[in-house]
Order: C-alpha cells, then structure tokens, then sequence
C-alpha cells in the first residue's frame, strides 16, 4: 500500500481520537477513582478513620470490576454507553465503558501511592491534632505526588490499551484502523505504522510521567 495524503489524514484522524478517548477517560477515571483509592486508604483497619466493613465492601467491588475483560465489558454497558452518549458508535461512545474499566485501576494505584506514607508522618500529624480531611490534603496526597504521577502515567498507557480494542466495535481511533485494515485486508503495513504510532505515544506518556515525578520529588534536589 502507499501511504498518500488519504491515508496520513485517516492516520491523523485516528490519532486524534485515540487521544480523545484516552485524556478524556483519564480525566474521569481519575475523577472517580482518586476519592475510591483516598477512601480504602482512609477506612482500612488501619487507616486514620476505620470502617472495616466499607473497606471491605468498596475492595470488593472493584476487584470485580477489574476482573472483567475489556471487550466483555465494553459490549456489556452498550445500555449505559447509549444513554450517556445517545449512541453506541464513535469516540465518544467508548469513554464511558473506558471510565468504567479504568476507574477501578485507578482506585487501586492511588492506594498503593497513599500506602507508602510512613505512618511516622501520619502520627505526627494526628498528635498536632490535624483532622481527617487535613491529613488527606496536607500529608497523603503531598507525600505521593511522586508516586502519583508514575502511577498516572500507567493508568493512562492502560487506558490507551483499552482504547485500542475500541476498533471492535466501531469506535474509531488508531485500533480502528488496525482491524479494518491490518486484520480485516491484510494490510501488514497499516497495522504495523499503527502499532509504532501506539508505542510512541506511551514512551511519551511514561517519559512525561517520569519527568514530572522526579521533578516533584522533594528528595532531589
């Protein structure tokens, strides 16, 4: 095949919908998913306000909602998917099953970052009585930032994974691409420029997630 200007624009095309779909979905799965990990942290037994039982109960159900396959899960929220968008069809059609997917792993990365907070800290904070909210604000969330942001940069390179199975059901972007014309017409060079393109956008996503931890780590200096 010959890649003239119909094909660098489809390429162009599908690159801004692939990016469309993933900072979008990031956006919202972040939004959901900062206040889901910030709540396992802070009700854990061991937490600084401990509910076991909602602890449990909110560990529960993302570990459900993250053991569902994406294709699975993407065809099984058609309904949602149509009522929030009004359709099932296009980038926008695939945001949200991609927040739905995404907000779980999300919830589970931001408790990791919170749980490397040395409970010394903590303590210290509690004794100079600093309440729920201000220990959230003022020590867990400053003290991971760096974590934070290696943590994001993961969470958005899945998203674009997950984007990437978009093309199953005609929701566009660069794996649309791929399956129309590297799966569908045997066009091994289509699929291979849509797999480069994929690859240099998560080198760039993980080298600026890299960047900006380092550069908020009060540690290096």
């Amino acid at each position: 095949m010959t890649f003239d200007g119909t094909t660098v624009s489809m390429l162009l095309t599908g690159i801004g919908e692939s990016l469309f779909m993933v900072f979008t979905s990031s956006f919202f799965s972040y939004l959901f998913g900062i206040p889901l990990g910030i709540i396992l942290v802070v009700t854990d037994k061991d937490g600084i306000y401990p509910i076991p039982w909602l602890q449990r109960t909110l560990g529960l159900i993302i570990n459900l909602f993250r053991s569902v396959p994406f294709i699975i899960l993407l065809i099984s929220v058609t309904p949602v998917t149509r009522a929030i968008v009004g359709t099932i069809l296009g980038p926008k059609a695939i945001v949200p099953p991609l927040v739905i997917a995404a907000a779980p792993y999300v919830a589970r990365v931001v408790e990791s970052s919170l749980k490397e907070v040395d409970s010394g800290v903590i303590e210290a904070a509690k004794s100079m009585g600093a309440s729920v909210s201000q220990i959230i604000w003022k020590v867990l969330l400053p003290e991971t930032k760096p974590s934070l942001l290696i943590g994001a940069a993961l969470s958005v390179t899945t998203i674009l994974s997950y984007s990437a199975m978009a093309g199953f059901v005609g929701g566009g972007g660069l794996g649309d691409i791929a399956i129309r014309y590297g799966y569908y017409r045997y066009q091994t060079e289509m699929m291979l420029v849509t797999v480069a393109i994929i690859v240099i956008i998560v080198q760039i996503i993980q080298e600026t997630g890299m960047r900006l931890s380092k550069k908020s780590d009060k540690r290096i200096r």
